[in-house]
């Protein structure tokens, strides 16, 4: 019998590409969102049902997952969408994931449900995206047998951004505010604090990029909740902010059938212990394309029997990381190790 999948912001730009992940990978798919309007083309392009329902409705939720085999939510702002429709996963057991990229909603997620999660068995996935998944496989992988590390480097390298809506709205509830790991444990800084800088030798096609750091990603949640790292510092190059910061600035332009953009990325993760170090990185094109298939696959592994544990979990906890970034590399994201 097929799997059948709720997609709730099946509407929403990263949200299409995962409907055509859910489609391609054989599931029957259910579109859901807050707007039947929206919905209808993304319903009609890969044949799947369609249905309008509120984030907050209880009862409509419970319905909409009725006899469904997993959730994965794409709608931001998550603070708004993830609440109900954990509880509502949780009701029926059934696993849930999201694609957040914003830090201070996922600690919300990992604090709020750890213990709901736990006693019903369920499997509750936050930030399983290009933000937050692949900085934590790639660290968890580049431990390989070391319990601990004095430290963590984690940059990223776009060579442009031309951001979402929802990219938009999660940076304004931000407010500058980011999270950072120091002496094993987690500080807040406001936006008054000033943005230390630097530069960041990355490989081809960027090559020495002069970076930002404590860039607000939410990798430092999702590493930092299973793996003893003492400290956690986040790069990002100087590039793509002008993007980002320019409320002019349009939004992703497709440039192939799959409506991916032109966007490049790169990541690499240096795991430092006493006076040894291990590199890994990831490379790829457009950010929210590649989303799509981080958790396709993740679910995929979910329905296969290769979690190893539920709960409230990191894509670094829930899989033996080295295999996942083997099963999407090369293609959509290079993987490669030192």
């Amino acid at each position: 019998m097929k799997k059948r999948v709720v997609l709730y912001g099946a509407a929403g730009h990263t949200g299409q590409f995962i409907a055509a992940e859910t489609v391609r990978r054989g599931w029957e798919t259910i579109l859901a969102g807050r707007d039947a309007e929206k919905l209808a083309p993304v319903s009609a392009r890969y044949g799947a049902a369609a249905r309008e329902v509120e984030a907050a409705d209880h009862s409509a939720l419970d319905g909409l997952l009725s006899g469904a085999d997993a959730i994965i939510n794409a709608a931001g702002p998550f603070g708004d969408t993830a609440p109900g429709l954990i509880e509502a996963a949780l009701r029926v057991r059934i696993p849930y994931l999201d694609v957040t990229a914003e830090p201070f909603v996922a600690r919300q997620m990992f604090d709020d449900y750890a213990q709901a999660a736990r006693e019903t068995g369920t499997i509750v996935a936050p930030a399983f995206g290009f933000f937050g998944a692949l900085g934590d496989l790639l660290v968890t992988s580049a431990l390989n047998g070391w319990e601990s590390a004095d430290h963590v480097e984690l940059a990223f390298a776009l060579d442009r951004w031309k951001p979402t809506k929802g990219t938009r709205l999660a940076g304004e509830r931000r407010a500058g505010r980011r999270l950072v790991r120091l002496n094993g444990r987690m500080e807040e800084r406001d936006s008054a604090e000033a943005v230390p800088k630097g530069s960041w030798t990355f490989q081809e096609p960027f090559g020495e990029q002069p970076t930002i750091g404590e860039f607000s990603t939410v990798d430092v949640i999702t590493i930092s909740r299973h793996l003893n790292i003492d400290r956690i510092s986040t790069w990002l190059n100087q590039a793509p902010l002008a993007d980002l910061l320019d409320p002019n600035t349009s939004g992703p332009e497709a440039v192939d059938e799959g409506g991916r953009s032109a966007q490049q990325f790169a990541i690499e993760a240096i795991v430092h212990r006493g006076t040894e170090r291990r590199v890994a990185r990831a490379s790829g094109q457009d950010i929210y394309a590649v989303t799509a298939p981080i958790v396709g696959e993740a679910v995929s592994w979910i329905f296969d029997g290769r979690a190893r544990t539920t709960g409230v979990v990191t894509a670094g906890e829930l899989f033996d990381a080295s295999k996942f970034l083997d099963a999407l590399s090369p293609e959509p994201v290079a993987i490669s190790f030192q």
